[in-house]
C-alpha cells in the first residue's frame, strides 16, 4: 500500500466576504495564513503544493510548490483537489483550506491516524462540530479515488467536495477541539479573534 501523503493548501477563492485574501491574513503577525498552514502540512506530510487558479500567483512558502486548476469538468475547491489528484495519481492527499487558524498539528495527525487504520484507504473527514456532516477541507482523498470521484463530478455538475464524500460515504472522525475547523470569513471575526 501506498504510505506517501502529499499535503495541498487551496488558496482559489475570492474571499468577498472577508474583503482581502483570507491567505495573505496574520494573526501573529508573522506568518500568512498561507504560511502557517503549509507549515502545518510540512510537519505531516511528505510534500506540500499550493492550490491555484490559473490565473492567480499567489507568493509560495519555502519547501513548497504550485498546482494551477486544470480539470474543466469541475470548479471551486473540488477542482484543486482534482488537479492535484491528476498530478500525483500515485499519492494520497490531505487538502487543507488556509482559513483555519485554529489548526493544530494534533488535529492532522489524528487525521492521518485514522485514515492508516484499514488497509484499504478510504476519504476520511472530520466531522462538523455544526451539521454533522464531513469538512472536505480538512481531509484525506486516498489515492485511486480520482476517477471516481471526476465521474461523479461529472454526472452532479461541478459540485462541491462536501456532496461527494456525503455521497461516497466516507470515514468521519470526531473533532477533539471543537474550534480547530473554524474558519473565519469576515473582518469582524478576524479581528476577534486576533484580540
Amino acid at each position: 500500500m501506498n504510505t506517501e501523503i502529499k499535503g495541498l493548501v487551496l488558496v482559489g477563492g475570492k474571499s468577498q466576504r472577508m474583503g482581502s485574501d483570507k491567505a495573505l491574513l496574520s494573526y501573529d503577525g508573522k506568518r500568512t495564513q498561507l504560511e502557517r498552514t503549509s507549515a502545518l502540512l510540512q510537519s505531516v506530510c511528505t510534500e506540500v503544493f499550493i492550490s491555484q487558479q490559473k490565473e492567480q500567483s499567489f507568493p509560495t512558502p519555502a519547501g513548497t510548490a504550485t498546482i494551477h486548476d486544470d480539470v474543466d469538468e469541475a470548479s471551486g475547491p473540488l477542482c484543486g483537489i482534482l488537479s492535484a489528484m491528476r498530478a500525483h495519481p500515485d499519492a494520497h492527499w490531505l487538502i487543507l483550506a488556509c482559513d483555519l487558524p485554529n489548526l493544530t498539528t494534533a488535529t492532522l495527525e489524528k487525521l492521518i491516524a485514522a485514515f492508516r487504520t484499514t488497509d484499504h484507504p478510504e476519504l476520511t473527514a472530520y466531522q462538523s462540530i455544526h451539521d454533522g456532516l464531513p469538512e472536505p477541507l480538512c481531509a484525506i482523498y486516498p489515492a485511486g479515488s480520482y476517477d471516481g470521484l471526476l465521474s461523479l463530478a461529472k454526472e452532479l455538475g461541478k459540485c462541491c467536495p462536501r456532496k461527494l464524500l456525503i455521497i461516497k460515504q466516507a470515514t468521519l472522525i470526531e473533532q477533539d477541539d471543537p474550534r480547530s475547523l473554524n474558519n473565519i470569513n469576515t473582518a469582524d471575526e478576524f479581528n476577534a479573534l486576533k484580540q
